[in-house]
Order: structure tokens, then sequence, then C-alpha cells
């Protein structure tokens, strides 16, 4: 019907997945907009099937009554054209929420099948909105009806000093079925994420956000990512694009990995993805609650985790069970400490006089092509911690010794279970 792209329509940028293809959104998708100055929270749901439904389908629906449930507003969209009587048992369903409720038609640009689309109103509403979430016709209208329905009195802004600090964002990701709907439900103690053994049932990122022990969290649910070889169709293509970008939009990415399938190489991607961009990776081995337990089970697998990613020696490696909680709340203490070192920031003359002591530990070369001198560094930014070093010939820094650079800032600073990057610039001194 167009739900999705009257949802982006609303926030000025493609956050839901559109395609032709019917039931693309399962899990209901929410964002924050504002309109005129009014805050609004948005929900897109899934298609609102009632006949011939198979499991999934059922899990979708429930999720859209629970959904209308807590709404102030909603736009029921019905498509131009006549009226099917998949629509009349829709509409008969929604009667109980009729006070709620704006009828709107949509795919009706340029005037299209407007005469049908009146016909909406023989259904005892008292007005019905002609858009196209396509085009944006009439979409102004419906905006400004959907305002005056809302009591924003108790509503006021919060003054810059009052402001609370900003929640701890956490992105699961890993492959299909490794458990990242199971924990994202449990930390939210919501279904907002359906859960199935089929794998790829996540399309859209589902956000929620929880509180813990005085902490803030928003956490983003994703599409299990599979080799580029295996996506077959528009619409995991884009899920595995919105999952890759939550890497760039979250403090932590909790890399979600089947104890009992172990890693691959797509796991080890998406760990050198949030790597690179600096962000805190902690690697979650869920369903360690169905592993054998023998004494030594847990150092071998992390043996072999940190021998498969390589120079990740950093990353926690923690074990957990999404299904029944445990080790969620190590998990989450984690995740705490992760975030206070992403955000830790150190003074320039703190860190020039570590810079000299590391010299005198290990000094440069001194041989005519690899001699250099290091001169003086800053921190150039928080979460991601990235540092600088001015160097009289930046070239000549070899990579073991940026490595020796990057594990005494790790060891000596306090960013122990942090990516830290390092970059080497000519000193104009």
């Amino acid at each position: 019907m167009g739900k999705s792209t009257l949802f982006n329509r609303f926030l000025h940028k493609r956050r839901a997945i559109t395609d032709p293809t019917p039931g693309v959104t399962r899990d209901p998708v929410e964002a924050d907009c504002v309109i005129d100055g009014k805050p609004l929270r948005l929900v897109d749901t899934g298609g609102f099937k009632l006949t011939d439904c198979d499991d999934m389908d059922k899990q979708v629906v429930e999720r859209t009554i629970s959904t209308i449930k807590k709404a102030d507003i909603v736009v029921l969209l019905l498509e131009a054209g006549s009226i099917t009587s998949e629509d009349e048992e829709l509409i008969s369903f929604l009667r109980p929420y009729r006070d709620k409720l704006i009828a709107a038609v949509n795919k009706t640009e340029g005037g299209r099948l407007q005469s049908d689309a009146w016909n909406v109103l023989s259904f005892g509403f008292e007005n019905v909105f002609l858009i196209s979430a396509k085009h944006g016709d009439n979409v102004g209208e419906l905006k400004q009806e959907i305002l005056s329905r809302i009591d924003f009195s108790g509503i006021e802004e919060i003054p810059d000093g009052r402001r609370e600090e900003p929640p701890v964002r956490i992105a699961l990701l890993g492959k299909p079925n490794t458990g990242k709907s199971t924990l994202s439900n449990r930390l939210t103690s919501t279904n907002s994420s359906i859960v199935s053994e089929t794998p790829g049932t996540t399309r859209d990122t589902i956000e929620g956000s929880f509180r813990w022990k005085s902490h803030d969290f928003v956490i983003q649910d994703t599409a299990g990512i599979r080799r580029k070889a295996k996506v077959t169709d528009n619409i995991e293509y884009y899920s595995v694009n919105r999952a890759i970008k939550t890497i760039s939009d979250s403090d932590i990415v909790v890399l979600m990995i089947d104890a009992a399938e172990g890693f691959s190489d797509q796991d080890k991607k998406i760990a050198a993805l949030a790597h690179d961009k600096g962000r805190g990776i902690i690697m979650a081995l869920n369903k360690w609650d169905a592993m054998p337990q023998h004494k030594n089970a847990f150092k071998e697998v992390s043996d072999k985790i940190h021998f498969f990613f390589g120079q990740m020696e950093y990353a926690p490696i923690i074990p957990v069970s999404a299904k029944d909680g445990s080790g969620v709340d190590k998990l989450l203490n984690t995740a705490v400490k992760m975030y206070a070192q992403l955000n830790l920031h150190i003074q320039t003359a703190q860190l020039n006089q570590a810079l000299e002591k590391w010299l005198q530990e290990y000094p440069p070369p001194v041989g005519p092509q690899t001699r250099f001198k290091i001169k003086y560094a800053v921190q150039k930014s928080a979460n991601p911690a990235h540092f600088i070093f001015f160097a009289s010939r930046s070239r000549a820094v070899s990579d073991s010794y940026i490595a020796y650079l990057r594990n005494k800032i790790r060891k000596d600073l306090g960013f122990s279970l942090i990516p830290v990057l390092v970059e080497i610039k000519d000193s104009s001194k």
C-alpha cells in the first residue's frame, strides 16, 4: 500500500525498506521526527493480513495490533482503486479504534482514481485524504490533520543544561539465525523483533531502548549478513546494507556468533568494518548454554577466535545465552566500561609525557633510511579514539612502530577494550 514510502517521506530519509514485493516490512520500524516543531514517534507496521495467514503473517499481525493499541493516531492507508473484500475486513476490524483513525488513500497522484477513492467515505469516515506517498501530493494536509488530533500540552522542551547524557548505542550484527532478535527482545523486554527459525526473518533495522543500572541504551537489531554471493534479491541486498550502516550509527558492535556453528570469514569482515571505524567490539558467543561444559571449553574457543581475528585481542569475548539470559549482565557491564573508554580524552600534556617514556623504552631506528623522530602527539578525537603523532619523516615510521605506539596507548592510557586509530603526520617544526 505504500506505508514504508509514506514513513520515509515523513522522515525525509530512507529509514524503512521499500519494495514492490508485498510483505517486505515485518517488524515495526520506529523513528522520531519533528513536524512544525512538534515531536512525533512514527511506527511503520507490517502488512495487515487477516486471511490465509501462515505463522509469520500471524506474528506480523500480532505486532501490528500491539502497535495500534499503544498509538495516539492510526493512519489507515488504502490503495486507490476499488475497495476489496480484504480492505472491508480490515476496516471492520479497526472499528473499535475509530476515534484515533485517519483514512488515507495512496497512489492518487495527479487526480488518479479519485472518484473511486472517495468511496472510502461510505464506510463512515468523516473525511479521507487522497495522497501520493511517492510524490508527496497532499501529504502536508495529512500531517496537519495528525497534529490537530494530538494533545501536545504536556510536552515541554528540555533546556540544554538539563539534557541527559546520550544513550549507549549498540548494534547487533552477525550471520542469520545467530540470536540477534532474541537478545534484542530480552534487553528491551519486548517482542518487537520477530523470532523465527527461518533465516532472514529480520529485514529492516529494528531499534529499541532500555535502561540498565542507571545507564540508557539504544539497541539496533539488524538483518543477518551473509556472503555477498548468497545475497540474491533486492530486499536482502537493502537489508544487508542497512545492517552495515548501523556500524556508523553505533558506539559498540556486538558481533553475535553461534557457539555451535563457530565463526566465519563473514564475521571477520564485520569485525574489520567496526575496527576500521573505531567502534567498540564485543564478540558474543551465543547459545553457549547448549555447548559441552568441559573445563577448558571457553579458553579453547577464545584462543581460536583470537587466532582467527588477528590483531583484535582487545575485543572482549563473552559467552551468553540470549534465550535464558545467562551472560547478558556481563555483556552490558562490559559495554558500559567500553563506552567510558570510547569517550575518554587524554590531555595533550599527559599524552606527551607518556610519549617521552615510550620513546625511551623503544627508541626509533637510527639507520640513514629508517631514521625518524617523533616530536609530539595529540588526541584528535574520542569515540572513535584517534591519535596523531607528528614525526620528522612520517614515511619512515614502520607499521611495527605504529603498532608499538598503539599498544602503549591501550596499556598505559586506559584504552584496553577498544580499537585505537593512530595516524602519523609530518611535523612542520
